[in-house]
């Protein structure tokens, strides 16, 4: 059955999809010997397809992979970088880097710090990306200044971006230092730099930002030492399982499979 090759690479833990648009216009993936075109549909049983040169293969997918990785400061979240900036993959062994088709799931700006998901598993990728999915993301921020009561309570009740109010979040107050406040905050949305933006817009800009946890996936862990920034380990299975939860929760017509025409 045909289905879009952006969707199909997804599938086949190739890349997200977004990254898989990004492949397709770099003019890095073939169908049956010519360069594919953004959009195009293909045949996973009667067409070849070639990425950097590599035949690929539905009938043997790697093993499904799962990853968190303590991002540090300047890497990019991204397969690969235009401006030849050090992405995510770099920080992995070799032996993943190559074939196991991993990407980052959703991205941190490159200032930011912190927990990062990689995996190959293209459903699951579409899963936590989808506008339906809450899982809460818990973040260490500093910011330039003393927000007041009145201000932390804005923004625990949203602030307009763009002509749209961001969700409802927690705001808290860790500590006052002398020029500057130590906030937690928790979302269940990730819109493009949006702790940033908010910030800017209440008048206290942001120095630092580190996010600790996705849902209940910690840097700290008990009983296991912090994982430091640029190491990353394997999600055990009570982690995954949470993770994979999220698949079965989004509605029927907006399942991978059934958007892309492809069966599990």
């Amino acid at each position: 059955m045909e289905a879009r090759l952006q969707k199909i690479m997804a599938h086949w833990g190739i890349a997200s999809r977004r990254e898989a648009e990004e492949m397709i216009r770099r003019g890095r993936v073939q169908v049956n010997g010519v360069a594919a075109n953004l959009g195009q549909k293909v045949d996973t049983q009667t067409d070849k397809i070639l990425v950097d040169g590599q035949l690929v293969s539905s009938h043997k997918p790697p093993p499904l992979i799962y990853l968190l990785l303590n991002k540090p400061a300047g890497v990019v979240s991204t397969c690969h970088d235009p401006q030849g900036r050090k992405t995510v993959l770099d920080l992995l062994s070799p032996e993943l880097r190559k074939g196991l088709g991993l990407h980052p799931v959703g991205r941190l700006d490159a200032e930011s710090t912190g927990a990062l998901i990689l995996t190959n598993d293209g459903n699951l990728t579409f899963a936590l990306t989808h506008p339906s999915h809450s899982i809460p993301k818990t973040y260490q921020v500093l910011v330039k200044g003393h927000p007041t009561a009145a201000v932390l309570e804005r923004w625990r009740k949203g602030v307009v971006l763009e002509g749209r109010k961001t969700r409802p979040a927690q705001v808290t107050l860790i500590e006052s230092l002398a020029k500057n406040s130590h906030l937690e905050i928790v979302l269940k949305e990730g819109r493009n730099r949006q702790i940033r933006r908010v910030a800017q817009e209440l008048g206290y800009p942001v120095i630092k930002l580190h996010r600790s946890s996705i849902g209940p996936i910690q840097l700290k862990m008990p009983k296991l030492p912090l994982l430091h920034e640029g190491k990353y380990r394997l999600l055990n299975d009570a982690e995954i399982s949470f993770l994979q939860e999220r698949i079965k929760r989004l509605p029927v017509k907006d399942s991978f499979e059934v958007r892309s025409g492809i069966k599990a």
